[in-house]
């Protein structure tokens, strides 16, 4: 951007703020659309919900996308140095899916938890490679 003049620049932000502006205002449509507000037999729909949010998500990785290449300037930079941003960034992605796939595991298994967490504890066998001091459950299967 350092080959733009001042007007140039204004006319690009400005551009750039219209354009997030109207994908926002498309994802807010296509939200109150998939959820069964603009047509009511629609509502609760598995379908439609899914697509809707298939372009939701296709949407808002766009504008992340617009908004590191354009107003962070990775446009304009050598391919390492964006790639050392973007790379990062899908980690992070990787590292929320993850996170949510722990959870569901937990979730899924909290009555399990609960029930071995009921059972009593007693004090460890005499002769085992465990100290004097600690407790087993006991456990069977």
């Amino acid at each position: 951007m350092s080959n733009l003049s001042y007007e140039e620049s204004k006319k690009r932000v400005r551009y750039g703020l219209v354009l997030l502006a109207v994908v926002t205002g498309i994802e807010v449509l296509i939200s109150l659309f998939g959820k069964g507000y603009m047509i009511s037999s629609l509502q609760g729909n598995i379908i439609v919900l899914a697509t809707c949010g298939l372009l939701i998500a296709v949407l808002s990785l766009y504008k992340a996308y617009f908004i590191v290449y354009e107003f962070m300037h990775m446009k304009y930079e050598v391919k390492g140095l964006a790639m050392s941003v973007v790379l990062p960034m899908l980690l992070l992605v990787w590292a929320v899916i993850a996170f949510f796939q722990e959870g569901n595991a937990w979730k899924s298994r909290r009555d399990e938890i609960q029930r071995r967490n009921a059972l009593p504890a007693t004090p460890a066998k005499q002769g085992s490679l465990l100290p004097p001091h600690t407790y087993q459950m006991d456990w069977k299967g």
